[in-house]
């Protein structure tokens, strides 16, 4: 247990340290001694979780689990739910910028209903990009010291990145009704709630502007999928379901509120579902 804590703590300390460092170097920034210094710790940080892991990893082995099985293990132990899903979401995320180019749909098979919900928050996604550009352009002509506009400028292009990949995994990632009544709530790659066709009551068109973040949820189990300040959608259930927060903590909910940009097509699709 005293190898895993320590583990954690380096990893905690070790992924904020590699953010910057590579922030750095793509700036060209020249480290000074003790950021080169700093540089040998977090190599030290590192070689700690390989090891950790490599250990957790043999014990899973010797358990029988197989090796995806017991990687996945190793990593649970090590790294806090949080920094897994923080890294996984970005991954998918960027990965969607590829998906977007091509026009490409994720989880939407043949027979599948894609319903999209990207509508009420597209003009704020591209004003937030108009005013990331303008402000990258501003700052390079503003800031006198190379160095700190380098960096700067660095954060800024990956920021742009971001904000353009949190769009097209919203847009790649629709809401799916599936020939078998089951339905996918989805917010690009932070949310992923699947209702299998039994839990299903009754689902209408029932606008609403709630306040409150991304995923809100009340005492009474109702749940609301923000987008835009709305929602379109209201999804009763028969029985509770389980649901996972972006940042990994669950919750149960007997009513879900979600967008969808045509709310009466999304509403049709599950009603004509058979039921199971």
């Amino acid at each position: 247990m005293t190898r895993i804590r320590a583990a954690r703590i380096a990893v905690t300390a070790v992924v904020p340290a590699e953010l910057v460092l590579v922030v750095c170097l793509a700036a060209g920034v020249r480290l000074p001694g003790w950021a080169l210094a700093a540089t040998e710790t977090l190599l030290v940080g590192v070689l700690l979780e390989a090891w950790v892991l490599h250990g957790l990893y043999a014990a899973e082995r010797a358990r029988g689990a197989d090796r995806p099985a017991a990687r996945r293990a190793a990593v649970r132990a090590v790294v806090p739910v949080r920094v897994r899903r923080l890294v996984l979401h970005e991954l998918r995320a960027t990965a969607s910028l590829g998906r977007w180019v091509v026009r490409g749909k994720h989880g939407v098979r043949p027979g599948d209903v894609a319903a999209p919900y990207t509508g009420p928050q597209t003009a704020m996604m591209y004003g937030m990009l108009f005013v990331s550009v303008i402000e990258t352009v501003a700052l390079a002509l503003l800031i006198p010291w190379p160095t700190v506009h380098r960096v700067v400028l660095v954060l800024d292009v990956y920021g742009i990145l971001l904000v353009l990949a949190l769009h097209a995994a919203c847009v790649t990632r629709p809401h799916v009704v599936r020939p078998d009544g089951s339905l996918r709530i989805r917010y690009g790659a932070l949310f992923d709630l699947a209702v299998p066709p039994d839990a299903v009551a009754s689902v209408r068109v029932d606008r609403r502007y709630p306040e409150g973040r991304l995923v809100t949820v009340s005492e009474d189990g109702v749940l609301d999928l923000i987008v835009g300040s709305q929602t379109s959608v209201t999804l009763e259930l028969n029985r509770p379901i389980r649901f996972t927060r972006p940042l990994g903590a669950t919750g149960e909910a007997r009513t879900v509120r979600f967008h969808a940009d045509d709310p009466r097509a999304l509403v049709t699709a599950v009603r004509r579902q058979p039921a199971a």
